[in-house]
């Protein structure tokens, strides 16, 4: 932001707020997560994930509207200066305060388990093991097709709330409205759904979520020629706690599937795939501009949903060959 602000030209805000910023943000994402866990066994790990990420997605709640307050007063320039000033100070304090448990520490367990307990590896897999599992590429299929209709929809909240609001001046012309909610419900989301992902397991958590949003992105046309604002509340909420619930339900997967012990580099491999996930926003413009509307776009990032249904019911944790000699000896 620092970069953009002083700059002030268009390669100025592609490299400082796009390529610079868009570094900070996966780090953002990926390094506090993998650290957070460490400390918690598997029967909190959905939980803890979904606060840690919850705060990042909370900022959508102010983010908004201080940076518009920052550009009325002190314009464009001013705005960038003034963000990039407040998010190094949180960074560099907060990160203060980011540990790893110690050499040999275990995390406490809940006694008798649970079902995330176990379906959890006692294994620490090394990087360049679980690149050479088919169930890596697996979770990063599954990671893009949960990030892509949040992301569609995210993209569009703005313009879906003045379409659906044509007869309601003031929804129309408050469309903020939709996308704060949107942000409130995204934050919601990687909380709540770490939490009963902690309950029913990481897999039943996704594959509810991914087919509860498919239906409201199925219905979301028909929603929006009846211009019915609580039924499109509804299902763009629907939308950004599947979006968000995702956040904090890859990492518990992989600490799952891989262990804790690598989890910063192993997560950081399997968030490839929320990048990747951008790809249905910029399909859903070039639909909307050959069609006229975000109706295929809607109906094609359902199908994805349930793709990712029908991929996590087939991904099952994989075996470390240490696993499977200690089961041989034994049996």
């Amino acid at each position: 932001c620092l970069l953009a602000g002083y700059m002030k030209s268009y390669t100025g805000i592609m490299i400082g707020f796009g390529i610079l910023g868009g570094i900070g943000m996966g780090i953002g994402y990926a390094a506090p997560t993998p650290a957070a866990l460490k400390w918690f066994g598997p029967h909190k790990r959905g939980l803890i994930a979904g606060i840690v990420v919850g705060g990042y997605g909370g900022a959508a709640l102010y983010i908004g509207g201080l940076g518009q307050w920052l550009i009325n007063n002190y314009g464009i320039s001013g705005s960038f200066y003034g963000l990039g000033t407040i998010f190094a100070l949180v960074v560099v304090i907060a990160g203060q305060m980011l540990k790893t448990p110690p050499e040999g520490y275990k995390p406490p367990m809940l006694s008798g388990g649970n079902l995330a307990t176990a379906n959890s590896t006692i294994t620490n897999w090394e990087p360049g093991e679980v690149v050479k599992t088919w169930q890596f590429y697996a979770l990063v299929i599954m990671f893009i097709l949960t990030t892509q209709s949040g992301l569609l929809i995210i993209a569009n909240a703005n313009g879906l709330m003045v379409k659906a609001a044509k007869g309601m001046p003031f929804f129309a012309a408050n469309a903020w409205l939709l996308v704060s909610y949107g942000g409130f419900v995204n934050a919601a989301g990687r909380v709540g759904t770490g939490f009963y992902s902690d309950k029913i397991g990481r897999l039943n958590a996704y594959c509810l979520n991914c087919a509860i949003s498919a239906l409201c992105l199925f219905a979301l046309p028909s929603i929006i020629a009846t211009q019915n604002l609580f039924l499109l509340f509804l299902a763009v909420g629907v939308a950004y706690w599947q979006y968000g619930g995702g956040l904090s339900l890859m990492p518990s997967f992989a600490a799952d599937f891989y262990g804790p012990k690598n989890l910063g580099m192993n997560y950081g491999l399997i968030f490839f795939g929320w990048g990747l996930g951008f790809f249905m926003a910029r399909l859903g413009g070039t639909i909307e501009d050959i069609t006229g509307s975000l109706n295929y776009a809607f109906y094609i990032s359902g199908a994805l949903l349930v793709a990712g249904v029908i991929l996590a019911k087939m991904t099952k944790r994989p075996m470390h060959t240490e696993e499977v000699h200690a089961g041989k000896a034994v049996a």
